[in-house]
């Protein structure tokens, strides 16, 4: 019997080791802007909503500079002391797992960065993928442009700084490659940095 019970615990450690986990492949995009700034990532379903915010900020390049929040069928999700007055109804992000609030395949939800300048980003469920690999997640599989320069003013601020620096004509020219450090890509995406941070 005490062979049996010491079997038992050890398999009962294997099993545990194994317990399938749940993946999300998620496609996140800012609304919006022409040509697209998308990420692909995968994330598993123990984050919470505080930890995606801190993974989306590194992926699409953002400085973690404003307030935010989720909106997920139709609830509010973010820090509960930014929403001042109540009015929102704001459910604390940091007790939410993925995994409470993504239900299925093709499941869209947002994600609003910066109440200023308003960066509204739609994240969509792309596949779920239930695996008992030991993995490394989260991890940025694919991404295309640069992120905007933080308080440059929203989707209409951004056209505008784009327009100006490049043109050496524009009458911002100079003074928004100043504002910007003197060099600014919007084609720019580095993979491998992105994984990096996320490390």
């Amino acid at each position: 019997s005490h062979r049996t019970g010491l079997r038992s615990q050890k398999e009962g450690r294997v099993n545990m080791a194994k317990k399938p986990s749940r993946i999300y492949q998620i496609r996140v995009a800012l609304d919006d802007i022409r040509p697209p700034v998308w990420r692909r990532i995968l994330v598993p379903a123990s984050c919470t909503l505080l930890k995606l915010h801190d993974i989306l900020q590194i992926v699409m390049g953002w400085q973690d500079c404003h307030l935010h929040m989720f909106t997920i069928d139709g609830l509010v999700y973010g820090d509960p002391a930014d929403d001042e007055y109540g009015d929102l109804g704001t459910i604390d992000e940091a007790r939410c797992k993925l995994g409470e609030v993504i239900h299925r395949e093709r499941q869209r939800f947002s994600y609003t960065y910066d109440f200023g300048d308003g960066w509204q980003h739609t994240l969509l469920v792309e596949r779920v993928v239930t695996t008992e690999e030991a993995s490394r997640h989260p991890v940025c599989l694919k991404g295309k442009r640069a992120c905007p320069p933080e308080d440059v003013g929203g989707v209409w601020g951004y056209d505008d700084f784009l327009a100006a620096i490049s043109n050496p004509k524009h009458p911002e020219h100079d003074e928004m490659l100043e504002w910007i450090g003197g060099d600014f890509d919007p084609e720019r995406f580095n993979l491998n940095a992105v994984n990096a941070g996320l490390q």
